[in-house]
């Protein structure tokens, strides 16, 4: 699938590469491999439960990298376009930000979600946190070998840098609580998580059931992306909401009010980090200041002498 994912893509570079300058390989894999094959509610509808989605996840992951690698050797210096994935997830939110359990917790619902696709892209493996617990789960349940595949060395090389560009696809925001789900129930990528997912009921809910407005969740998102994977060039693929009721006539305020939320919370100064604050920030305006004192002082005294 691998290769015939390449031949598809390069028929696309050969046809439209003068035109199209920005190739998205694959949009939200998660719900292709999570809904296709370990739920089955979406094509191709197969229940592989607790090892279709992460086998799927690892080819879709591998097929990217080719595709990325085939238009940059081919078609980048004649096309001089960019090939990058769009990932789609939620932001998972601490229930309790003092207890350090419901921290990892939330930690593991993001790395379950998008460090799953965007680690091996830009560390090079899946995350560490996922490794371990479905390598933990898999020994639980006798099996020999973890359900999560493994990526050779020379994969890893291969796969690691093949991404121009970091597409983002957000919608809403879960509250994460740890949970202990027993090997005995049986693989599943849900259990092997450990965690559960809560609103809080005072969040607005709109038509779409699930997709509540939570904007300071996509702020959290993308400073968790810029000091996750060295602050990459993002774009935001997917964000929006359906309208909360039905109506005769236009009445899109509940809409109107969801993307202003999203769109602050986008605009808002970058998240910098303490030596960035120090350079970009202290330093100039300890400076300025020194400035501004010598040149009230100077004042002073040519007051003083006249």
């Amino acid at each position: 699938m691998v290769t015939y994912f390449n031949d598809y893509a390069t028929l696309c570079f050969e046809r439209f590469g003068d035109r199209v300058k920005h190739w998205i390989t694959f949009n939200n894999p998660w719900s292709v491999a999570v809904e296709g094959y370990e739920t089955g509610e979406h094509a191709p509808g197969l229940k592989l439960r607790g090892t279709g989605a992460y086998k799927a996840a690892h080819h879709i992951i591998r097929a990217h990298a080719k595709v990325w690698h085939t238009y940059n050797k081919h078609w980048r210096s004649k096309h001089k376009g960019f090939v990058g994935i769009s990932l789609t997830t939620e932001w998972g939110e601490p229930v309790d930000i003092s207890s350090q359990k419901d921290i990892e917790a939330a930690e593991r619902f993001v790395q379950f979600n998008f460090g799953w696709f965007a680690n091996p892209i830009y560390n090079g493996d899946y995350p560490q946190i996922m490794k371990e617990y479905i390598g933990q789960k898999s020994a639980q349940q006798g099996l020999g070998l973890s359900r999560l595949p493994t990526f050779t060395s020379q994969e890893k090389s291969y796969i690691k840098g093949t991404s121009d560009f970091l597409g983002v696809g957000h919608f809403t925001t879960r509250y994460i609580t740890s949970r202990n789900f027993p090997s005995t129930q049986g693989p599943s990528y849900y259990t092997d998580r450990d965690l559960t997912e809560l609103v809080d009921p005072k969040w607005p809910e709109p038509e779409s059931k699930g997709l509540y407005s939570v904007p300071w969740g996509f702020r959290r998102l993308l400073n968790f992306v810029k000091t996750q994977y060295g602050n990459p060039m993002v774009y935001v693929t997917e964000n929006g909401v359906s309208e909360k009721m039905q109506c005769a006539q236009l009445c899109d305020e509940w809409r109107i009010q969801y993307l202003k939320g999203y769109i602050n919370e986008m605009l808002k100064d970058p998240l910098i980090t303490h030596m960035e604050m120090v350079t970009e920030i202290v330093v100039p305006t300890v400076f300025t200041l020194c400035i501004l004192i010598s040149a009230v002082l100077l004042m002073i005294l040519l007051r003083r002498q006249s």
